[in-house]
């Protein structure tokens, strides 16, 4: 790796999803993993141009590709894109297991599932045609894939009340939004409109959101037959040997990310699936339905092929609308508006704090061909949505990409291709237990606590909506309750204790469509009635 240094001290700040900014830019959505930014280093290079851009040097194209690249110029060259290029795919390919663990085999209302494998294949497609646009057109070292924020939300939150196709025509409705905010330039309006400690506490919020999905699901947590609501494994004690694969899987990703080690996410739930596949060789475990003590979902056990066609037949399986008539408008507006939301926060400080980390950010925080990032970002989530992958966003795992030298969209070229390649390899996605992709879940939730360091505690102004956003999205089980809750109760706290000029007027537009949000019921019964 190249001598380094930092792109300035307020370089980066961990996010939520796993994305980065700094302590003035935006803080997203749901779930991002790996180290922080500040785990991985900027390339120095000599003789910057005066626009702010460290990487910026005064260097002649070798070529035409060279030319529409800028290769030469931000201070690069091929081979570093192309190894700046692998290492982001290692560190962020686990998403092709991940995704499927998180979105497949859940029913939706009418009791339908989506297939595994084929979420793994599309999972794979999406990323890497979006990855591949991205590097042609905003021509940055960033890649995206499946945000594992939404596909969570999506997961527990969504298709509980309609169809997984009519939950992925709200993700492309969500799209088609960002699309248009990021194309009018509207997006960084709407960002400046809500406070710095609430965008903190929504990151905070999802990561404990996301850690209690995780506990869950591998049996760490289980509800009781009375008393408390949820208790410790069977009883207060862990007594089935999935839940405690579920723990080493934790140790060992955690113990890996903690030493930085590029692709450790990935590497811990491979080694985990292995000692997994071991014990149920041994042990011949059922599935948790016929025995406490089984697997709660996948039983790993080794395909028998590893290499397949990949079957896209979840492509094109969306229903724009289909939500709207079967929960009514205001239910579905608001799962939208959630949406938009986390996406919203997500991709524009990803990005932000990539670009800074990457010396590519001018002085005033811009990058190179921002509206062409954040269009493609939003095509992004229409493609998620149109393949049954949940939203693609820019993964902040592209820095371990930056640290090895990446500069240019070639490098997303060669993420891209690598993602294309993986589709063929979707059986392993059928291998890992959820109780391996819990342990990854817990693990990014960690990360995303960092941003509590953001939430002036001693201002009970600001205390008690950050700390009412970041309760109530695990208690409740729903994001868009704690993004609600937060909201008003910043809105309505801080004007009536004099501060009221210091709320944005579109805080209050979204508090009283929360407000709706949050009473819908009755006023449905009203109407109907």
């Amino acid at each position: 790796m190249d001598s380094t240094t930092r792109a300035g001290d307020d370089a980066a700040v961990t996010q939520s999803d796993g994305t980065a900014g700094t302590a003035d830019s935006p803080t997203p959505n749901p779930a991002r993993t790996e180290p922080s930014l500040d785990t991985f280093a900027v390339a120095s290079v000599p003789n910057p141009l005066p626009t702010g851009a460290t990487t910026t040097v005064d260097a002649e194209p070798k070529n035409a590709f060279d030319r529409f690249f800028e290769i030469s110029r931000r201070g690069s060259t091929l081979a570093r894109e192309f190894r700046g290029g692998i290492v982001t795919f290692v560190t962020m390919a686990y998403i092709v297991i991940l995704n499927p663990l998180i979105l497949g085999n859940v029913p939706d209302v009418d009791g339908n599932v989506l297939n595994p494998a084929m979420v793994g294949a599309a999972t794979g497609l999406t990323a890497g045609v979006m990855t591949i646009l991205f590097g042609v057109f905003a021509r940055l070292p960033f890649a995206l894939a499946a945000g594992l924020g939404i596909n969570s939300f999506l997961a527990v939150s969504v298709v509980g009340q309609v169809t997984w196709p009519e939950a992925m025509g709200l993700v492309v409705i969500n799209g088609i939004i960002i699309v248009l905010l990021g194309a009018t330039g509207a997006r960084t309006a709407i960002f400046k409109a809500v406070p710095q400690a609430l965008k903190a506490a929504i990151t905070v919020g999802i990561g404990l959101f996301i850690a209690f999905i995780g506990f869950v699901d591998s049996g760490f947590v289980n509800r009781t037959p009375g008393g408390p609501p949820v208790q410790l494994g069977d009883a207060g004690s862990i007594t089935s040997v999935p839940t405690l694969i579920f723990l080493l899987g934790l140790l060992t990703i955690g113990i890996l990310v903690a030493r930085r080690v590029p692709g450790g996410i990935l590497i811990g739930i491979v080694s985990t699936t292995i000692v997994a596949i071991i014990a149920q060789a041994i042990l011949n475990l059922g599935p948790s339905f016929e025995d406490p003590n089984g697997w709660h979902m996948t039983i790993p056990e080794l395909p028998a092929s590893w290499v397949t066609v990949p079957d896209f037949g979840l492509v094109g399986q969306f229903d724009l609308f289909g939500a709207f008539s079967r929960i009514g408008v205001l239910s579905a507006t608001m799962l939208v508006f959630t949406l938009v939301f986390s996406n919203f926060f997500d991709a524009m400080g990803t990005m932000t704090g990539l670009a800074k980390n990457a010396g590519l950010a001018h002085k005033d925080g811009t990058f190179p061909r921002l509206r062409s990032a954040f269009v493609v970002e939003g095509l992004g989530a229409v493609a998620g949505g149109a393949t049954s992958t949940s939203s693609n966003t820019v993964y902040v795992d592209s820095a371990s990409g930056i640290g090895e030298g990446a500069r240019s969209g070639v490098a997303s070229l060669v993420v891209g291709v690598l993602f294309l390649l993986s589709m063929f390899l979707t059986p392993l996605t059928l291998v890992v237990p959820i109780e391996v992709g819990s342990a990854a879940l817990v693990v990014v939730g960690a990360m995303m606590m960092a941003q509590i360091k953001e939430i002036k505690f001693s201002n009970f102004a600001v205390a008690l909506p950050a700390f009412l956003t970041i309760v109530t999205m695990p208690l409740t089980y729903s994001i868009a309750n704690g993004i609600g809750v937060g909201f008003i109760s910043w809105t309505l706290v801080n004007a009536l204790s004099g501060r009221a000029n210091k709320v944005h007027w579109l805080m209050w537009v979204v508090s009283a469509g929360f407000a709706l949000y949050f009473v819908r019921g009755p006023i449905e019964a009203m109407l109907a009635g």
